[in-house]
């Protein structure tokens, strides 16, 4: 049997090193919002020449096209973000590439208004807040006949926090790295991760409470370490094929689902990460200051009562 709730500390340790380490590059740096969020005009356009973003933002700045952004997409398609355009200024930019590129397409035009990015804002904030709540009644509620219910539950929440700020860091640094940008899409790359990770993390909490049941005079470390064992085949090899299916779909799929393959890849790694190697752990770590204080409690009644 592999001991995995036995190094509990150093795998918490290091749980909460890469929370701290996502929390510091968020406000260090930030996330790369895409205009989603920030408001502006996308357009995505074949030029036919690859290697040209710097060619193409020198030409859009020069004709003063407000906040013009341009990043390679796939071969000689770009996308070039900008502040909100007028009709106007859409037809300046979509002239100006005309005449130096011939083979110029505008493939997609799209905008999003101050009130929409600022709507998509509070919304993505209240589904993880609302996914949160339900989460920690549900498992309250599903894990009622077990001694302190409400650990379990709180615990998941916990888990599921920690899987979605170690996204965020990630894309922090890939934001300035590689020009990754958070929009919509993230948003729902990350509910899918934070349903994944609490969905492996639950399987490994119902094996506990069964053993619970079934080996009462054990204590509460081997129960859940052997839960654990008992679960890493599933978990491993439920992760395992999800992530063949999304590396394929990295290396193969379009550059219009690129970004959102990639967050999904990064959360199941960090959510199978921490159904086996944090959530578990915690649960020990509680069990045991618990365990601690009301061991010291008994000593002294029974000192008082001596």
């Amino acid at each position: 049997m592999i001991p995995l709730i036995a190094p509990r500390r150093l795998l918490l340790a290091i749980s909460a090193g890469l929370v701290l380490v996502s929390l510091a590059l968020l406000l260090a740096v930030g996330v790369n919002l895409g205009i989603d969020f920030t408001s502006g005009s996308l357009a995505r356009v074949e030029l036919g020449i690859e290697g040209e973003r710097d060619a193409i933002e020198d030409a859009l700045l020069d004709a003063q096209i407000p906040g013009a952004e341009v990043q390679a997409s796939d071969g000689s398609t770009y996308l070039i973000r900008t502040a909100e355009l007028t009709d106007a200024e859409k037809d300046r930019m979509e002239e100006i590439l005309s005449r130096a590129y011939p083979a110029f397409e505008l493939i997609s035009f799209d905008f999003v208004g101050p009130v929409i990015g600022a709507e998509l804002t509070r919304n993505a904030a209240l589904a993880v807040a609302g996914a949160s709540i339900a989460i920690l009644l549900y498992l309250t509620w599903s894990f009622r006949s077990i001694e302190n219910s409400f650990r379990y539950g709180l615990i998941a929440v916990l888990t599921l926090v920690h899987d979605v700020l170690i996204l965020l860091g990630t894309f922090a640094v890939l934001g300035q790295v590689m020009g990754l940008q958070v929009d919509s899409m993230f948003v729902t790359a990350a509910l899918t991760v934070a349903g994944f990770s609490v969905h492996d993390t639950i399987v490994v909490f119902d094996r506990i409470r069964e053993n619970q049941a079934r080996y009462r005079g054990a204590g509460f470390a081997r129960i859940v370490n052997f839960s654990l064992n008992q679960t890493l085949d599933r978990s491993l090899n439920t992760s395992i094929t999800a992530i063949f299916v999304l590396v394929a779909l990295l290396l193969l799929g379009g550059p219009t689902i690129r970004e959102f393959i990639l967050a999904l890849l990064i959360g199941i790694v960090v959510g199978t990460y921490s159904s086996i190697f944090t959530a578990s752990q915690l649960l020990v770590v509680w069990d045991e200051s618990l365990a601690g204080r009301l061991t010291r409690l008994r000593t002294r009644l029974l000192n008082r009562a001596g």
